[in-house]
């Protein structure tokens, strides 16, 4: 069993920074376009905080050099991409990020290591950071919600990225079943909802997901094929009479 929860670990890192990389795909969008469109900056300001409370409880946590290192990569990564969502934002969007990331990623971190280094000792520390971790992870799976009420709204998924939707889903599946296997409540609950919230927006992929200019056209060339079709017995008929 400590084997197999080895290798689910082991997974689980690699799918993390897959899940990192996903936005990749969205930013070159927004530079090549220079608009950050209708995309939603809150994912990655939330994904942020996250990945530096994992960052820092690794640093802490005896033996949990893993834990600190896929989340520092994630730190890094959440940079660039907030850096360039503020070059390309709108003066609103742009003042509302700056915001989010004062509170969260600025405030929120320096209080939380202030509280727990200065109030708190050993493993009730570690246990406080964890605690904490669990819940960001929460609401870090929980801050695409923004971009599924677009995407209801809208009828329409363009501004919901696929690939961090799908690499939530399977990151949180992954990390769902390793706190299975360790029977681990603090990691199994915020992952169990990632896989949940993931699961939801790939049904809204399935829903709204609109036909490629491709398949439009093939599917309007069949159509007209199919009409011919239908049509040529009349005017074989009327070239008889």
């Amino acid at each position: 069993m400590a084997t197999l929860s080895f290798y689910i670990g082991v997974i689980g890192n690699l799918i993390s920074v897959l899940m990192f990389l996903a936005p990749v795909y969205t930013f070159s969008r927004i530079v090549r376009n220079r608009s950050t469109e209708e995309f939603t900056s809150l994912p990655y300001v939330c994904t942020f905080l996250n990945s530096f409370l994992w960052t820092y409880y690794g640093i802490i946590k005896p033996g949990a050099y893993l834990v600190s290192t896929v989340n520092g990569f994630g730190v890094l990564a959440e940079i660039i991409y907030l850096s360039l969502f503020l070059t390309y934002a709108t003066a609103n969007k742009r003042t509302n990020t700056v915001i989010w990331i004062g509170i969260l990623d600025v405030g929120f971190p320096i209080v939380a290591i202030l509280v727990t280094w200065l109030a708190l000792k050993g493993d009730v520390r570690i246990n406080a950071i964890g605690f904490l971790g669990a819940g960001l992870n929460i609401i870090m799976y929980a801050s695409p919600l923004a971009a599924m009420k677009t995407v209801v709204t809208t009828k329409s998924v363009e501004y919901m990225p696929f690939w961090l939707s799908f690499f939530l889903f399977l990151n949180g599946g992954v990390w769902l079943f390793y706190a299975w296997l360790q029977q681990d409540y603090f990691l199994g609950v915020p992952n169990g909802m990632g896989f949940l919230l993931g699961t939801v927006q790939l049904l809204l992929y399935l829903i709204y997901k609109k036909p490629t200019k491709k398949e439009e056209k093939n599917l309007s060339s069949g159509l007209r094929v199919e009409e011919g079709r239908q049509h040529e017995p009349l005017i074989s008929s009327a070239s008889t009479k």
